[in-house]
């Protein structure tokens, strides 16, 4: 644990990590977020739009933002569960379908902001301002975070596994999201043609699904996993004393699916649960508990009030066996 000093509640501000250089632009963020952005303006357009594009940004907005919820911060960040190797990879493919970096690089970071909460270290505490902790963070060079060195301390367990590893020694990332928003476009293209629309509506469907449903899609994923680190850390109430100033925010919780409960979360990091009162819904521990149910997830690691509670049931359960051995043999009539 760093031994940094901590800000109270009365202290306005933090300074910028000590490793950012001012001014420095990381280029290798900055221009996917500034282009994907800019795409997404052309949803404005009515010859964009069709209802199935939207049914289908909503729904993915659930689908792929699970893969960052559950497989990245939960199974990954926190090893709050194991499913099969498969499924893993599964929904890793999905979270890079939402370009929310790789997996040795997002757990890094998270790793490192749990080690440096609201500290001065801290990659994105809304401290510093409100719009560092949203984007500000992503596209300015951080050289405490943004390292092999770093990399290889937070999350040595990813780099373990083989396709983490190609995925941070190739671009293979970004050829999946490319190849994954060309589906989208090919699909609704020739659901058009074989409906007998013709190319020019067969072309506007298409265009639709795009972007729609990869286009803005990406984005309201990026903004609701970015406000865990904006919202949470400034607004809404908490559970527990905990030595930086998560908080527990619904409408984060509503749109993230439970990681909204941060101050829960932050309270106790490895569990697969944020809900810690009967209201405060934690839809990816449901989805957690679904995949147990079935067989695909073991290891499911409980809140901590539970796991203090099955030890304590343990540690009496051996006395009494213990007590059993050592007592004398009743004497045989």
């Amino acid at each position: 644990m760093s031994t940094t000093p901590k800000l109270t509640t009365t202290t306005a501000r933090l300074p910028l990590p000590d490793a950012i250089v001012p001014g420095s632009v990381y280029w290798v963020y900055a221009i996917p977020i500034a282009l994907i952005h800019l795409l997404a303006l052309a949803a404005i357009l009515p010859w964009l739009f069709s209802w199935t594009g939207l049914i289908l940004m909503v729904a993915g907005v659930f689908i792929y933002g699970q893969s960052v919820n559950l497989c990245y911060h939960r199974l990954l960040a926190h090893r709050s569960a194991k499913v099969p190797l498969w499924l893993e990879h599964t929904f890793v493919v999905l979270a890079l379908c939402c370009m929310q970096d790789t997996p040795a690089r997002w757990v890094a970071t998270h790793r490192y902001h749990h080690h440096h909460s609201d500290e001065v270290e801290d990659p994105h505490t809304p401290l510093v301002t409100f719009l560092w902790s949203h984007i500000g963070w992503l596209l300015t060079h951080n050289k405490s975070v943004n390292n092999i060195t770093t990399y290889r301390k937070f999350a040595p367990d990813i780099l373990k596994d083989p396709f983490y590893l190609k995925l941070e020694k190739s671009y293979s990332w970004m050829w999946i999201y490319v190849a994954h928003a060309a589906l989208y476009l090919a699909v609704g293209l020739c659901i058009g043609l074989i409906a007998d629309w013709g190319w020019a509506a067969s072309w506007q469907f298409g265009l639709s699904l795009l972007v729609w449903g990869v286009i803005v899609r990406t984005v309201a994923v990026w903004h609701i996993t970015w406000s865990v680190n904006s919202l949470t850390h400034l607004f809404g109430y908490s559970n527990y004393d905990t030595d930086d100033h998560s908080r527990n925010n619904w409408l984060v919780a509503l749109l993230a699916v439970g990681e909204g409960w941060h101050n829960n979360h932050h309270h106790d990091p490895v569990s697969a649960s944020n809900q810690h009162k009967w209201w405060e819904i934690d839809i990816t521990y449901y989805n957690i508990k679904f995949l147990e149910l079935i067989g695909l997830a073991k290891n499911v690691v409980p809140p901590r009030h539970r796991r203090r509670a099955a030890q304590e049931q343990r540690r009496k359960e051996r006395e009494t066996t213990e007590a059993a051995a050592d007592s004398p043999p009743s004497a045989s009539a």
